[in-house]
């Protein structure tokens, strides 16, 4: 969710990666919460981190807080925020999409402060 959110909130010509220690899918739900706010991320998959050169990369955001959050080497500026997995929360599927979103609408936040813009959607949020 934080690479398609980067991607819509950052200037022209910034490039965004997202990338985790254990790869493995793009979750749906991850998919339809960024869909209620008019981000498509249905062509994202999912990357490991020692696929991302640390040449040219200028920060690194890691959201890790229950698992071990992978080393990314480099000289890039890296800032961490601890926010859950939202695809552990929950017992049932409503109660994980709520996860979802607050962890899209959290991620909204902080990355509208990293790129000084304010969040724009097509879509109101169902948070």
């Amino acid at each position: 969710m934080a690479e398609g959110i980067a991607r819509s909130l950052a200037p022209a010509g910034v490039a965004v990666s997202s990338a985790g220690s254990q790869p493995s899918r793009v979750n749906p739900l991850a998919i339809r919460a960024l869909d209620e706010i008019g981000i498509d991320m249905s062509g994202q998959r999912s990357k490991s981190v020692d696929s991302i050169s640390p040449r040219g990369v200028d920060a690194v955001i890691t959201l890790c807080a229950e698992e071990v959050c992978p080393v990314f080497l480099g000289k890039a500026h890296r800032v961490h925020w601890g926010l859950p997995d939202p695809a552990g929360a929950g017992k049932n599927e409503e109660e994980q999409l709520q996860a979802f979103r607050k962890v899209r609408d959290e991620l909204r936040r902080r990355l509208a402060v990293v790129f000084g813009r304010q969040p724009s959607s097509t879509k109101s949020s169902e948070s």
